[in-house]
């Protein structure tokens, strides 16, 4: 499997699908693309089990702090 764990794998796929929505939604580069991707990857931060987030090399307080930050900071 490459070293590659299903959680990136799943993790992958769904911003895969989020880049096809936001494709149509604004244009790639655009400061809106990136508030979206911000939003988009912290709010699934926040779902993620504490096994799916050791996989991924966090601590369930640093993907709260991360998830519940707002989309405009960086």
């Amino acid at each position: 499997m490459n070293g590659m764990s299903d959680v990136r794998l799943a993790l992958h796929s769904q911003e895969l699908e989020a880049g096809q929505e936001r494709a149509t939604a604004a244009p790639v580069g655009s400061r809106w693309s990136l508030f979206w991707q911000r939003r988009h990857t912290r709010k699934a931060l926040l779902t993620l089990t504490r096994e799916q987030l050791l996989d991924v090399g966090l601590t369930v307080e640093q993907a709260r702090q991360e998830g519940l930050k707002p989309f405009w900071r960086s």
